[in-house]
């Protein structure tokens, strides 16, 4: 397994980071076989994991606290906080209030004295940047953070968050986490160039495309939409929609790439983000052992130019296919009142 400086911090993470997404309620709740899987990845170089609080309402943080003990020293160990962890207001978001509540919870589910990196899981139009930015470095100053990050942040607030940290004399972000994959290159156009200006470390999440480059979904093939993603969001995997038949057309033509570069469709797709130049670590997220030893055996994989310039034929560089999931869109597009002007406003004259 190879190492890269994450994002000026002086730390050295694995090319792979092990999510555990998939740990707890939500996918595997066997606490000793997830303590397994992840024992498993130490075993062959991975000393980065990447959690939330969110994740199984803090199960996954659990077992991952369990699994680490006797090996915490080894391993960089990140989490999130932003999603509400219960009912009612002021349990969720990027305010002081919560971030200082959550992260005390989170070392104790993690059964650590102190968090490697602590991400900001989404952005928060209602809490001030430079709220959230102050209560992370004060965190760090204590010494229960080592460094703060954000997830899925637009490359316009990654911007605006690394102004205001330098006119208040804040810690800054020091990663971004993004969904990347063969289907979705939308990063590319302003995150990806946005975060190795600033030298930030780049994670990237969902490399499999939410399932559509497992090689299980095929064109042609009768999908199941009874198990699995499909459940979740059957609108997404409906054989008749333009965007599915786009990404199913696309995938036919990446299962003949791997044939040509000699690997299955997962191997090249967990091999593409690291072959971008401002990506520090790919996160896989496997849910049983054997999709863990199934990705590790593609841990070599090597895509040449002409491999590259055969994907970026089938997908151009930058282009989404479908809004990856979990994406977040901004309030702007999302809140009529934001995007229209009174009635009495909107004519010309």
């Amino acid at each position: 397994m190879r190492y890269r400086v994450l994002g000026g911090t002086g730390m050295e993470v694995s090319t792979y980071c092990l999510g555990t997404m998939m740990f707890g309620f939500v996918g595997n709740g066997d606490h000793e076989d997830c303590a397994r899987i992840i024992h498993a990845a130490l075993d062959e170089g991975i000393n980065f994991v990447d959690t939330a609080d969110m994740y199984s309402a803090g199960e996954s943080e659990t077992i991952v606290g369990k699994a680490l003990r006797g090996r915490r020293d080894d391993v960089i160990l990140a989490t999130k906080v932003h999603f509400p962890m219960g009912d009612g207001p002021n349990r969720g978001g990027n305010s002081r209030r919560w971030i200082v509540r959550e992260v005390e919870d989170s070392l104790r589910r993690l059964g650590t004295d102190w968090i490697d990196l602590y991400q900001v899981h989404r952005p928060d139009h209602t809490t001030d940047v430079e709220e959230t930015l102050s209560a992370l470095t004060d965190l760090v100053r204590q010494g229960k953070i080592r460094a703060f990050g954000c997830s899925t942040f637009p490359a316009d607030e990654i911007v605006e968050a690394h102004h205001v940290a330098d006119r208040r004399g804040l810690q800054r972000f020091r990663t971004e986490q993004s969904p990347y994959s063969l289907l979705a290159r939308g990063i590319e156009r302003h995150v990806l160039p946005v975060t190795r200006r600033l030298g930030m470390g780049m994670l990237t999440w969902s490399p499999l495309a939410s399932g559509f480059l497992t090689g299980r979904y095929r064109e042609g093939q009768d999908l199941d939409l009874s198990s699995g993603r499909p459940t979740l969001n059957p609108d997404r995997f409906d054989p008749s929609a333009p965007r599915t038949a786009a990404k199913l057309a696309a995938v036919e033509q990446l299962v003949a790439v791997a044939g040509e570069v000699g690997c299955t469709l997962p191997e090249l797709a967990t091999a593409f983000p690291l072959a971008h130049p401002a990506v520090t670590s790919v996160i896989i997220g496997p849910r049983t052992m054997e999709q863990l030893r199934a990705t590790l055996k593609g841990a070599s994989v090597t895509l040449d130019d002409a491999a590259l310039d055969r994907i970026d034929a089938i997908v151009p560089p930058g282009t989404d296919l479908y809004p990856p999931d979990g994406a977040w869109t901004p309030p702007a597009l999302t809140d009529p009142a934001l995007r229209r002007r009174t009635t009495a406003e909107r004519p010309a004259a």
